[in-house]
């Protein structure tokens, strides 16, 4: 597989250590850290703020000694660095037309390819850039003649497109640019810029770090670009100030990556960065398009090609969440869970004022995604001051129930005060069999009654036991029941609709679905969320109980090995559907990127290559041929950034092949 078919690019930011005010040192220490960087495969490479000279060398500034030795350091750098082939970006002084620029200069395989000018100067407090420098908006030339170096592009109008990485297109601005009202780097970004390096010099105060951090975070999402911050080490601390040589990398409002503070020694921060999901992402926000080609001074950007080396690494530097859809966090648990009950119970709330608060009918299996949206159906009632006997939860056993599931059903509706009924339903499947004329696994019905087929059911072998019109009568049984008792709570998760591991107008359909968005991992997590923070007692245990059965539909009694029904031997493990289905619709990523992010991340439990291929190979064929019943879902609240509902996030044709996506995964 070609390494830049999946996207990811490998940037640092690399702070070495200073010797302030000598310039041909810092060239060859960052010469140096960038020897490493290469080592480990970065292929865009931030170096800090007028790290050649050192940031606080104040009015030596003008002292020509000085601007002379930062223009050979820059060409030494570039001598001793013309192995590597990607972009390395070093600052240091300059002097153009008789003004003296804060400049970041761009080097890849031995070359100088541009000069990019500081924006906004910092004049207030500790800061006095405008003492020393002229601000790029008074610059009067686009080029500039460097001693053994050629001439070389000069001005904030330049972006470095790599040739043979599609979408990697790299845009630069120096510290206090970030702090602006309006960055350059918006302005790059919105031309195509999608890798933003900032080279900073930025002290350290209490608390600065974390509205740093809240910058980088907030432009990378704003921009839908990586940020590579890179800021001046310890080095710097002279006088009245200490930095602290913070690195950050961004992407899409996240930091993937950030160094500790206060190092002594040289840091290189490492992270793998996602081209093509900011791609993806830019394709579909329309905003992003409506902004883009924006012209800096009314010019167009001038763009500069260089080539560097993509190498697809064994392991990825950046987390691979296995469980995207789960908060990981203690700090967000609560937030999240919250989050989530108050999305959906505002939307049942919402409809059920509409509709004049009626009675409501709900299914209770004491499986899980029953369980969470009893939950949830409680909590709305609560909030509408309505009393939880008007709802009329119902659990309705049939052939393949077990006594486990039954027994929670009964103890959760008696724990939480609704309206309990038990209804069997295999009476009802009895007489729909008997009328299609169907005979259960061949079995005849003759004379059988329930307790008689049920027992003759056990001993279905189990490369036998497969009946879907056994299966889709019970299903639909319940279902029918559920609508004639009154307005119908939906329970089915977004992860059995991706895989159509439902049946068609039976769980498949309801009248509002408070789960239909929330994910099998995500149901399971608020589920013992929910026993541990608002339960105590029995009602807990009943709930862990039902956090710890597996998952099964149970429409199928226990076979002649004692074994239920399992769902997960049928479809695939449900932690790797969600880790697909999230890549898959979120990002839209290829299967074949797939199958390398899920081999990068650590599941519950290890996975083998061949069977996350074979699970990746259900999940999409099962996805596709299952369209036609998500093409008709009733309405219910969208939670989290994935959703199938086909009034607001997924449209796809019912008939499309899946040909191309099990070519791409190979």
């Amino acid at each position: 597989m070609d390494p830049g078919a999946f996207g990811l690019v490998r940037v640092a930011a690399a702070v070495p250590r200073l010797a302030l005010g000598d310039p041909l040192a810092n060239a060859r220490r960052s010469a140096e850290l960038l020897g490493r960087a290469r080592e480990v495969g970065a292929a865009v490479v931030a170096f800090p703020e007028m790290g050649l000279t050192g940031y606080t060398c104040h009015d030596l500034f003008h002292q020509p000694t000085l601007l002379r030795a930062a223009s050979a350091a820059l060409a030494e750098f570039a001598r001793l660095t013309a192995e590597f082939e990607g972009l390395a970006v070093v600052g240091l002084p300059v002097l153009i037309d008789s003004q003296v620029f804060n400049c970041a200069a761009v080097v890849s395989a031995g070359r100088v390819l541009g000069l990019v000018p500081k924006s906004y100067l910092p004049n207030y407090k500790e800061f006095y850039d405008a003492r020393y420098f002229a601000p790029a908006s008074q610059a009067r030339s686009d080029e500039v003649q460097l001693s053994d170096l050629g001439t070389v592009p000069f001005g904030t109008d330049l972006l470095f497109d790599a040739a043979g990485v599609d979408g990697l297109t790299v845009g630069i601005e120096i510290c206090e640019d970030l702090w602006a009202i309006v960055p350059p780097s918006s302005h790059q970004a919105a031309a195509g810029a999608t890798v933003l390096l900032n080279l900073s010099a930025s002290n350290e105060l209490v608390g600065k770090a974390a509205y740093r951090r809240q910058l980088v975070a907030n432009q990378s999402a704003r921009c839908l670009a990586a940020y590579v911050y890179a800021g001046a080490g310890v080095g710097e601390s002279s006088t009245d100030l200490v930095f602290g040589g913070h690195c950050l990398v961004g992407e899409a409002g996240s930091i993937l990556a950030e160094s500790p503070r206060f190092a002594r020694e040289a840091t290189l921060l490492v992270a793998d960065v996602d081209i093509d999901r900011l791609r993806i992402d830019r394709a579909t926000i329309t905003s992003y398009g409506q902004s883009a080609h924006y012209p800096v001074g009314g010019r167009p950007f001038r763009r500069i090609g260089f080539r560097p080396r993509i190498t697809l690494p064994t392991k990825l530097e950046r987390a691979i969440d296995p469980h995207p859809f789960v908060p990981r966090a203690d700090a967000e648990l609560r937030e999240r869970c919250d989050e989530v009950f108050q999305i959906q119970t505002a939307g049942l709330a919402r409809r059920l004022e509409q509709i004049g608060r009626p009675p409501v009918a709900i299914g209770v299996s004491g499986g899980l995604d029953s369980t969470l949206a009893l939950l949830v159906t409680c909590k709305t009632f609560d909030l509408l001051g309505v009393g939880r006997d008007r709802i009329q939860a119902l659990t309705m056993p049939g052939f393949g129930t077990s006594g486990r599931t039954r027994a929670n059903a009964i103890a959760l509706m008696r724990q939480l005060g609704v309206a309990a009924r038990e209804v069997d339903i295999r009476p009802l499947c009895m007489d729909e069999y008997r009328a299609l004329g169907h005979a259960p696994f061949g079995i005849p019905l003759g004379s059988l009654d329930v307790d008689g087929l049920t027992a003759r059911l056990r001993d279905v072998p189990p490369d036998r036991r497969h009946d879907l019109v056994f299966e889709n009568v019970q299903a639909r049984a319940r279902t029918q029941l559920l609508m004639n008792t009154g307005f119908t709570i939906g329970t089915g998760d977004v992860s059995e609709l991706a895989l159509g591991w439902c049946t068609y107008n039976a769980d498949h359909m309801s009248m509002y679905n408070v789960n239909v968005s929330v994910p099998k991992t995500l149901v399971k997590f608020l589920v013992g969320w929910v026993a541990d923070n608002q339960f105590d007692g029995d009602t807990r245990a009943t709930l862990h109980d039902i956090v710890g059965t597996e998952i099964s539909p149970e429409l199928l009694p226990a076979g002649p090995d004692g074994k239920l029904q399992s769902t997960e031997s049928a479809v695939g493990p449900y932690e790797l559907h969600d880790f697909f289905l999230f890549h898959f619709l979120r990002y839209g990523a290829p299967p074949a990127k797939i199958l390398y992010l899920a081999s990068q991340a650590k599941f519950d439990r290890a996975y083998e290559p061949g069977e996350i291929r074979k699970w990746l190979t259900v999940f999409l064929r099962r996805f596709f041929a299952s369209q036609y019943k998500r093409s008709c879902l009733p309405d219910g609240p969208k939670v989290g950034s994935v959703s199938l509902s086909p009034r607001g996030d997924w449209r796809m044709p019912s008939d499309a092949a899946v040909e191309a996506w099990l070519a791409d995964l190979g």
